[in-house]
């Protein structure tokens, strides 16, 4: 019996390990891997949510556990150090506690086939002091001390407005990049020290003392979407009190302040980056083709051209649409699109023909708090571009989320999940309050 392993539980990979699990490993027809360094899993694009306060991720996490013993994989946890591709081997690290006791030592797992699935972390650009003085958000631990940090931040300074003191009365929070997640988070923060505000856990003015900035090199917001939908979104920013500082370039972060460029020093209690993404560096120790950015290379059947045995997919991999000429972009729904294609392909008998993976892009949403959203649809046939605002692109938003829980867990229990948390909603702060 092959053994099949897939390292890296996020978005693609939790997906292909529940689909490989149903179908190869519940019948005993290959034995199904899944590695993390996490014991949980929570949906990426969310975090921005997390760090703002307004989602709990106890309540979103996947216990990988539970869903493997659910759908027929096997999960090990610890932090994949490397691969030996000669003998087909790859090197796991140990599991450490929170207290850094050891719980499970460093192993070594043999596989017939790999699914490299890492994913990315936060690209700085080699950018002087970014990565001394900046949070990212590449996973829930990083958005909860983003979270803590903001509201002790708040905290503070509304002692020192109290007290009468005028110094460090005044909370800034600069986002270095106008993607999506700089562009969501802004939003939601926003909203959350309105809402602090109102149950007093600080006495500061939203509109006066707390200060969003959002720093783009890009002449406009969003990049990768229509220039109206960029627009529109600068303008709704703007209605809540963020500034969108488009067109500008980061020179140097400090402790207390990101300069750009033109020399125009941005004061910041807290700088958060999110100007962009790689693979990690451990995609760079396995003696595979990578790109500039540290992704692994793959052709059209998602394998490394070095190695038949070892697909790549996610935001760790590079793979360039013929069609388009360029590299697919980092998105869930690419993973999802991959991993639906990887569950058909290993699936299937050696000797049956193999098609080549086509990405399909239906367009982009972007959440702008808890009461708006842009995005546009694109047509899988013509290709048009049909642009959304409002409650509909609200709503098309939050169909994004339930359509991953749907792939893991199946409609009945996403619906049940949904309404559990809809009536938790109803009865509970909504952000966090400590």
């Amino acid at each position: 019996m092959q053994t099949i392993v897939i390292a890296g539980g996020g978005a693609g990979g939790l997906e292909l390990a529940t689909r490989l699990g149903d179908s190869l490993g519940k019948s005993g027809r290959a034995r199904i891997v899944l590695i993390d360094r996490s014991p949980t899993h929570f949906w990426k694009p969310l975090l921005h949510t997390v760090a703002s306060g307004k989602r709990d991720p106890q309540m979103h996490e996947v216990e990988y556990s539970a869903q493997a013993a659910e759908h027929g994989f096997q999960f090990v946890c610890g932090e994949v150090l490397g691969v030996d591709r000669a003998s087909r081997k790859i090197a796991v690290g140990p599991y450490r506690s929170d207290d850094g006791a050891e719980v499970l030592p460093a192993r070594s797992l043999p596989y017939d086939k790999l699914v490299l699935a890492f994913g990315a972390v936060t690209n700085f650009f080699n950018i002087a002091g970014a990565a001394e003085h900046s949070l990212t958000l590449d996973s829930v631990w990083q958005a909860e001390q983003f979270r803590k940090r903001f509201l002790a931040s708040c905290m503070q300074a509304s002692s020192r407005r109290t007290a009468g003191a005028t110094e460090g009365a005044v909370v800034n929070i600069v986002i270095v990049g106008g993607g999506a997640t700089g562009v969501e988070l802004a939003a939601e923060l926003s909203h959350t020290v309105r809402t602090l505000a109102q149950y007093n856990v600080h006495t500061l003015d939203p509109g006066r003392d707390v200060r969003v900035s959002i720093i783009e090199r890009s002449e406009l917001l969003l990049p990768h979407l229509n220039p109206r939908l960029a627009k529109r979104a600068a303008r709704y920013l703007g209605s809540l009190g963020v500034a969108v500082c488009t067109g500008t370039t980061v020179a140097r972060v400090d402790a207390d302040a990101v300069l750009d460029t033109d020399g125009i020093r941005h004061a910041s209690d807290i700088t958060l980056w999110a100007a962009g993404v790689e693979g990690p560096a451990v995609c760079t120790t396995l003696g595979l083709p990578v790109n500039r950015l540290k992704q692994i290379v793959v052709n059209a059947g998602l394998q490394s051209p070095e190695d038949a045995d070892v697909f790549a997919i996610g935001d760790c991999s590079s793979y360039v649409c013929p069609e388009k000429g360029a590299a697919v972009p980092p998105r869930a729904q690419v993973a999802h699109q991959q991993a639906m294609y990887l569950a058909d392909v290993l699936a299937r008998k050696p000797d049956e023909e193999v098609p080549d993976f086509q990405y399909r892009d239906y367009g982009s949403l972007v959440s702008l708090g808890p009461f708006a959203a842009v995005g546009s649809l694109l047509g899988s046939s013509s290709g048009r571009e049909m642009l959304v605002g409002g409650v509909t692109a609200r709503l098309l938003y939050s169909l994004m989320y339930q359509k991953h829980v749907m792939a893991l867990h199946g409609f009945i229990r996403m619906a049940a999940q949904t309404v559990v948390h809809w009536l938790r909603g109803k009865v509970s702060p909504p952000v966090k309050l400590h």
